[in-house]
């Protein structure tokens, strides 16, 4: 394999009715300071970190500007359209973007943001842990700041797993829930979730489906993550509606008592606490995520949300200060304290109300330096597409075919055509 993707089959598409389309599908909470308004587009986090950093921004701007937090879905899939329809139609309106990891590549190369250079680059970098850091980066420059980041860990009930889980392998995991009756949440809906466990699966077996020059790279490695998912999805330990399960249900199933296991990002810890109580959170119990093969190290997931500044804005030096302020590593503790979301910035994990919030933020934190990024690629939409479509539903997964119906798709996508 060696075909090179390049531009993204969909983005043709997302420029119909772009007039339409641009006051859809948010909610608005206006700053109510003074100075110039720039809006900031990114998901509607529950916790309130994110109004607390606005609100102790726009107190440090001396009425300079003026943060409003335009809401953004919580579904990732949605969120991306939203913002793609608003930059692609050049909308002076979108100051700050809050992006996830996986949109670097897509948004650089269409020249819906701006590039962070000479000291502004130096300000978006020094101090980040190298996972995150590299998430800005694309074609040796960098677009964004790093604000929050995130990785999944193996997460089990005290009371349902008599011996704590360490250097688990998937297969030893869904074996155990199995014997006791209980099943393995995990993230297997047909979307971004159900890429990022196969992405996983994929590199902690040693693999990776695009490298690092964009050419397409599909080995054996596909057919081992064929031979997990078909295991858990047709087996004792798949949970209730496996296959149209996200982060949320995950955490009811698990929180419900049907699974002893679940692998999830860290905000079910204080979720956990709001939604069943304490005495249940310290059922609680957190170890490394499951190894694809026992002689390899788990590659965890990474995510989070980079802030980049919008190509079209009409308050360039102004957004730039406002995301640095946004991303600093007290916005960040707050981000962990209410939301569960881990900091990108090192000195941030020694605050306490990081650990008090995260009490495994020692783990999270290798996690994070060791996990597997997904490719940085402006095609990433073709290639998320291809995974989701080659291993889904999950119960119908053959790991014999999948590598060649992996192949299949990604060469299709590299060539141009649909898929």
């Amino acid at each position: 394999m060696g075909r090179k993707l390049s531009k993204p089959l969909l983005a043709a598409g997302l420029t119909v009715a772009l007039a339409v389309m641009v006051g859809c599908g948010f909610s608005d909470t206006a700053g109510g300071g003074k100075g110039q308004t720039l809006n900031w587009y990114v998901f509607n986090e529950p916790g309130g970190a994110n109004e607390q950093a606005i609100e102790v921004c726009n107190e440090q701007s001396d009425g300079r500007y003026n943060i409003a937090y335009r809401r953004l879905p919580t579904d990732a899939n949605q969120q991306r359209e939203l913002i793609v329809r608003r930059l692609a139609a050049e909308d002076s309106t979108v100051d700050l973007v809050g992006m996830d990891v996986i949109w670097t590549a897509e948004f650089a190369e269409a020249g819906w943001i701006l590039p962070w250079e000479g000291d502004l680059e130096k300000q978006a970098t020094d101090g980040k842990l190298e996972g995150p850091r590299k998430t800005v980066e694309y074609q040796d420059k960098v677009w964004g700041i790093p604000f929050t980041t995130n990785s999944q860990l193996l997460f089990y009930r005290k009371d349902q797993v008599d011996k704590p889980p360490k250097d688990f392998t998937w297969d030893e995991m869904i074996d155990d829930a199995a014997s006791k009756g209980k099943g393995v949440e995990v993230q297997a809906a047909q979307y971004e979730g159900f890429t990022v466990w196969i992405n996983a699966l994929i590199a902690g077996a040693g693999g990776q489906v695009v490298d690092e020059d964009g050419n397409v790279k599909v080995d054996e490695t596909a057919a081992r993550a064929g031979e997990i998912v078909a295991k858990l999805a047709t087996g004792k330990a798949a949970p209730a509606g496996m296959a149209n399960n996200k982060e949320d249900q995950a955490r009811i199933g698990f929180e419900s008592g049907r699974s002893a296991y679940q692998v999830n990002y860290s905000f079910i810890y204080p979720s956990a606490a709001e939604n069943v109580g304490k005495d249940f959170q310290r059922k609680i119990g957190w170890a490394r995520y499951p190894r694809t093969d026992p002689d390899k190290p788990s590659r965890p997931p990474l995510g989070g949300i980079n802030i980049g500044v919008g190509a079209y804005t009409q308050h360039k030096d102004l957004a730039f200060e406002a995301a640095q302020c946004l991303a600093q590593p007290k916005n960040q503790a707050v981000a962990s304290e209410l939301g569960g979301l881990p900091p990108t910035t090192e000195s941030a994990y020694d605050s306490p109300k990081v650990g008090k919030a995260l009490p495994f933020a020692d783990l999270l934190r290798v996690s994070i330096e060791e996990g597997a990024p997904r490719p940085v690629n402006p095609a990433y939409s073709d290639i998320s597409l291809a995974i989701q479509k080659t291993f889904h539903p999950p119960d119908s997964v053959k790991p014999d075919e999948v590598r060649s119906k992996l192949e299949d798709r990604m060469e299709k996508a590299a060539e141009g055509k649909i898929f």
